[in-house]
């Protein structure tokens, strides 16, 4: 297996790469990453001890490079992670997310298409996207891996756009492909953007807490290493056009998570003077704000036997300790932002 990750220094990505790194059976793993201010290669402290590790600083928007990668390092196996992923970031500016997550994903199609030709044997491209194409769900129900596509911000269209362009390679080329649509991921080297790690340095610098409208919408989450044990699950015994939902079998509303982030930085770190809850402020909630995701991950634990080692109080206390033990990351991330 020559194994070509992409968005490697991403928060998923990083953690893929950790964990691919300690498997049996590959020869090369190439991290492909542009490294905007999402990615990072402090992620990967001691990844380049690894003689397989090869980094490749290119962006997917750029056709040729990206067939370059595929072509000169012989690459058998995609999973294909580089997105931009922040839908307060699609709302204020779409272009970047159709040209990385649309134009890209079709960048990196064709040049594993041209490269591998009618010789796919042995060889697999996995798609890793969301469960927010399928839109937003009522107080009950499930999302499976047959429930139609509904985005509803200009992030989850450019991934479920791209998600239709794998499958139209896989059905009209034989491209053997597989995609992926996950809930929530949280856990260590998430980019100081997204809720849980906003809460915890908001909590640490005695700043309000914003929630968007009521917090009650409900999303289910998954801690981040579980994530990246289902991708590799996937990539090596899943079956080619088929859809694999990986979710965490942990639902919570917002609010209710930002309360435990604050008890437990409080109880972690009581010298900051407790009472983090009295930092929670309300805020205009977001345009076209998602009521609730749920995944039904029942097809992957039947077919492959993958199931999420955490649960979200387990996880959630483990990714507060990180950050709170980590700060310099933080600190170091946020000055390139």
């Amino acid at each position: 297996m020559n194994l070509l990750i992409t968005g490697g220094a991403g928060f998923i990505g990083s953690n893929l790469v950790h964990l691919v790194l300690r498997q049996p059976g590959v020869n090369k793993i190439v991290n492909l990453d542009c490294l905007t201010y999402a990615g990072h290669l402090e992620n990967l402290a001691g990844a380049d001890a690894d003689p397989r590790y090869v980094f490749e600083r290119v962006d997917l928007r750029d056709k040729s490079a990206t067939l370059a990668v595929v072509q000169n390092h012989v690459i058998t196996h995609v999973m294909h992670l580089a997105a931009e992923s922040h839908v307060d970031r699609s709302i204020t500016g779409p272009g970047d997310f159709i040209q990385t997550n649309v134009v890209g994903t079709f960048h990196l199609l064709e040049a594993c298409r041209t490269t591998w030709g009618a010789n796919t044997a042995g060889r697999c491209f996995q798609h890793v996207s969301t469960d927010e194409v399928y839109g937003s769900l009522g107080a009950t129900g499930l999302f499976t891996e047959t429930t139609p596509y509904a985005p509803n911000s200009p992030y989850s269209a450019s991934k479920a756009s791209s998600d239709m362009l794998v499958r139209a390679y896989h059905h009209t080329y034989g491209l053997p492909a597989v995609i992926t649509n996950c809930s929530n991921n949280y856990g260590p080297y998430q980019f100081p953007e997204k809720l849980i790690p906003v809460v915890i340095q908001s909590v640490m610098a005695r700043k309000p807490i914003p929630v968007y409208g009521d917090g009650m919408n409900v999303r289910d989450w998954l801690y981040v290493e579980d994530h990246a044990a289902a991708l590799w699950t996937v990539a090596t015994r899943g079956r080619a056009g088929e859809t694999y939902n990986i979710g965490g079998h942990n639902e919570w509303a917002n609010i209710h998570i930002v309360q435990l982030i604050c008890d437990l930085v409080d109880e972690m770190s009581p010298e900051l003077g407790g009472n983090s809850r009295a930092l929670i402020t309300y805020v205009k909630d977001r345009p076209g704000h998602d009521r609730r995701y749920a995944i039904d991950a029942s097809k992957i634990e039947r077919e492959l036997g993958w199931v999420p080692a955490h649960k979200f109080e387990q996880g959630i206390r483990k990714t507060v300790r990180w950050y709170l033990d980590n700060q310099p990351w933080v600190k170091s991330v946020l000055g390139k932002k």
